[in-house]
């Protein structure tokens, strides 16, 4: 095996996915962080639907599908934000709501395109190994602004998810900053697409988090060993599915799964003995 993957790394198109696939967890073990802290996996799950409508959008116009995701799913981060303020009808219905119809409206613009001719396979469950060269510039840029970002605002984030209702008093913006939360997590999943696919993207953005929070003793603490754990399952992932010929996102979301279990029932072993000490 070891030989193979030194095979692997001589090749370009997987040098490029290395590179995505790295920068990527980097972010999302922060993003994920707060993605588990405020239980918001299915608005990550809505707007990763959203996502394939944006991709149908991009093929029928001729323009550029990842611009045109990444339009897309900041235009549904902003309505989500907005509609979960005022909305008479509860979050988990809302969000049910726009995540099946946006999929339904995607997969069904795509089918009315005749001349347009897509392998939607890979954008449910990722093509990493097709990642071209403007793609990962597309994902390189974005990794930038969502690095600059949460540099920036990462302890006004970190305020109002543990007390929100405090953070307003103290004069920060919580509508202000919810909002930003929720567009870099839109820019996030937007470029994700090409590794996991629109079906598990927000499994990249929980599991390595869920698993860093059993590591971890403070926000900073989980959310770098949660990027830790996700730079681990992307690197171990494409060479276990380069070894044996399996598609590349899934493999990913099994080995950060994995990691996860074998964690979680560590730490399950570790109480039970020092309960009966």
């Amino acid at each position: 095996m070891i030989e193979s993957i030194a095979i692997m790394l001589t090749t370009d198109f997987v040098i490029y996915a290395l590179v995505a696939g790295i920068a990527l967890s980097v972010i999302a073990g922060p993003l994920g962080s707060f993605i588990v802290w405020r239980r918001m996996s299915y608005f990550g799950d809505t707007l990763a639907h959203s996502a394939l409508l944006g991709i149908a959008i991009g093929l029928i116009t001729g323009s550029n599908p990842q611009l045109s995701i990444i339009i897309c799913c900041l235009l549904f981060a902003f309505i989500l934000t907005v509609l979960n303020r005022s909305s008479s009808v509860s979050t988990d219905t809302l969000l049910g709501i726009l995540a099946h119809s946006s999929l339904a409206l995607g997969i069904v613009v795509l089918a009315m395109a005749d001349s347009v001719r897509v392998d939607l396979e890979a954008y449910l469950f990722g093509a990493l190994l097709t990642i071209s060269n403007a793609d990962l510039i597309w994902t390189l840029a974005v990794v930038l602004i969502v690095s600059c970002t949460l540099y920036v605002f990462w302890n006004d984030l970190v305020s109002i998810t543990v007390h929100a209702e405090l953070a307003k008093i103290e004069g920060l913006n919580v509508n202000r900053l919810n909002l930003i939360l929720v567009m870099l997590i839109a820019l996030t999943i937007a470029v994700s697409m090409k590794i996991v696919g629109v079906l598990l993207v927000t499994s990249l953005l929980i599991i390595p988090p869920a698993a860093a929070r059993h590591l971890a003793e403070t926000p900073e603490q989980m959310a770098i060993k949660a990027s830790g754990i996700g730079v681990l399952s992307v690197v171990l992932g494409l060479g276990c599915a380069f070894y044996f010929d399996v598609p590349v996102g899934p493999t990913i979301v099994i080995v950060a799964t994995l990691i996860f279990l074998a964690l979680y029932f560590t730490q399950s072993l570790r109480g039970s003995n020092s309960a009966r000490g």
